[in-house]
């Protein structure tokens, strides 16, 4: 019999700890019974504790959980729940016997999310691992992963739709126009401002600045405080103006009375007013992207930052002018990451100029990785992600742009000043999906096709309830990729997407993006059938 340690990483707000124990536990309980019919026993590293949970919620508590697990045991870090990677990476550092990554597949504790987090974070450090992940943890997938992690300390997962791009392949008026664009940025520079660097533990979506800087791309340095204290000298009429703007153009916002709970015009508003302070600091600071973290430090002064990344990455968005009058970046969409992922930016920088140059649309967003499902409407005889973000899509990727997207409020567990989302189910049409991602000291894409279906209503309303009702949700198939390639391969929670017009756009998009970045120094794979 193998002695096998289990560690929990879970969230730094103890109200979404405690909230979602349950559905760990009863992971864990499952998971320590597979293990035990194999004729393994789980030490549980970490004792329950007083606060009704069993999770890791700091850095520190990481450490000291660490020292006291012998570093050559076999590992699990067993996950039901978001998570945030640093509270268990530095302990996993210096572990040296083999670790194994392992989540549920649940819509509702989106575990998945977090492991495909660390996974992109012990990729970035250098960590060697195996991943995997179940929805009852009784499948052929899972159990024969297991027996082969447990047998030899590793689990190969098939890679056979990931292929090199191949620069000789591209028509040379794609190769020069990627050659252009790639001097352009290193002569003339771009900057990407970053509010705040590492929202909630994700060391994966932090890119060093000495693999930015070769490419002519700087960051920026920002505080969270400036744009607080921004938005607070933006006055209240520019804000109602901005919120009119939106009622005008048709979109809904679901208000109530009660703001602990409920949204209210009052939080839209102030939404609104660091919308107009966001497009102003990046005008100031002559930003090309700019990204807010918002959790932490945001969630306690001001409304969610969601609705106003939404705002931003949209071309046809509330005018805000500077003191002359003039109008900043008319429009076009203020690029903007979410939750200061830079490898999100630097993506979204490479689409918004490639697709610019092509005719094709240029608003983008990245999604988390959230869930996927067979379509019980029987629309689409496929197994269909949910890509959904916590409130933050540009209204073009919805039908009828502004008219049809909604907002909601927050969670409270996670946004207790509340703020309103920019929600839609996502257009059908053809997309380009991508990631970047930091491995082996270099930067890397992975890119690829899919495509965004229209779902019944009530399959769309089923996939709401499943995840989190008020977010934006894109259902989507990739073209050559199913779940199991998908996951085993993916380095993040993130995904980013992108319309196009057609098949052949995809693949116009696909060759100018990959030349251009294979061009800026970044090692591109392409994913599936392009």
């Amino acid at each position: 019999m193998t002695r096998i340690a289990l560690v929990v990483s879970g969230d730094l707000r103890e109200s979404a700890n405690t909230t979602c124990w349950p559905a760990q536990k009863a992971m864990e309980e499952t998971l320590t019974a597979v293990l035990a019919k194999m004729g393994h026993e789980v030490w549980r590293a970490h004792p329950i504790k007083p606060e009704g949970h069993g999770f890791i919620s700091s850095q520190r508590e990481g450490m000291d959980v660490f020292a006291g697990i012998d570093p050559d045991m076999p590992l699990i870090v067993a996950e039901s729940v978001w998570q945030y990677s640093h509270h268990v990476l530095p302990g996993l550092l210096s572990h040296r016997g083999p670790i194994l990554t392992l989540a549920n597949w649940s819509g509702q504790y989106p575990g998945l999310v977090g492991l495909l987090n660390l996974n992109g974070s012990l990729t970035k450090a250098g960590v060697a691992y195996s991943t995997l992940w179940s929805r009852d943890f009784d499948d052929s997938f899972f159990l024969e992963g297991l027996k082969s992690w447990l047998n030899t300390g590793k689990i190969d997962h098939d890679q056979s739709h990931v292929k090199d791009f191949d620069p000789a392949a591209i028509d040379a008026k794609t190769s020069s126009l990627a050659q252009q664009i790639a001097n352009e940025w290193r002569q003339k520079k771009l900057i990407m401002g970053v509010f705040d660097e590492g929202c909630m533990g994700m060391y994966n979506a932090i890119i060093p600045d000495e693999l930015l800087m070769p490419m002519g791309i700087f960051k920026e340095r920002l505080s969270q405080s400036a744009l607080y204290y921004a938005a607070t000298q933006v006055p209240l009429e520019e804000g109602r103006a901005a919120y009119q703007w939106m009622v005008e153009k048709g979109m809904t916002f679901h208000f109530g009375s009660d703001p602990k709970t409920e949204l209210t015009e009052g939080q839209v508003i102030d939404q609104c007013r660091m919308y107009i302070a966001a497009v102003r600091l990046a005008d100031q600071f002559g930003c090309s992207a700019i990204g807010i973290q918002y959790q932490q430090g945001l969630k306690d002064l001001w409304p969610a930052s969601d609705l106003v990344e939404g705002m931003l990455n949209n071309s046809e968005r509330p005018p805000v002018a500077r003191a002359d009058g003039s109008i900043i970046r008319d429009g076009q969409p203020i690029v903007h990451f979410n939750e200061v992922d830079e490898c999100a930016a630097l993506d979204a920088l490479m689409i918004n100029r490639a697709h610019a140059e092509l005719n094709q649309p240029v608003e983008t967003t990245l999604h988390d990785i959230r869930w996927g499902d067979v379509d019980e409407s029987g629309t689409v005889n496929d197994f269909v992600w949910v890509f959904e973000i916590s409130g933050a899509a540009p209204a073009a990727h919805h039908p009828g742009g502004w008219a049809g997207s909604e907002s909601y409020r927050q969670p409270a567990m996670f946004f207790p000043a509340g703020g309103g989302t920019l929600k839609g189910y996502a257009k059908p049409g053809d997309i380009v999906w991508s990631r970047v991602f930091v491995e082996g000291g270099a930067l890397h894409m992975d890119i690829g096709r899919g495509t965004a279906h229209e779902l019944p209503e009530s399959e769309c309303e089923r996939r709401s309830k499943a995840t989190d009702y008020p977010w934006p949700i894109m259902n989507a198939t990739l073209s050559g990729i199913d779940r199991d390639l998908m996951m085993g391969r993916h380095k993040a929670n993130h995904i980013q997407v992108a319309y196009v017009d057609d098949e052949d756009a995809a693949r116009r998009v696909i060759a100018l993006r990959s030349a251009l970045a294979h061009d800026l120094g970044i090692k591109v794979c392409h994913c599936g059938d392009i």
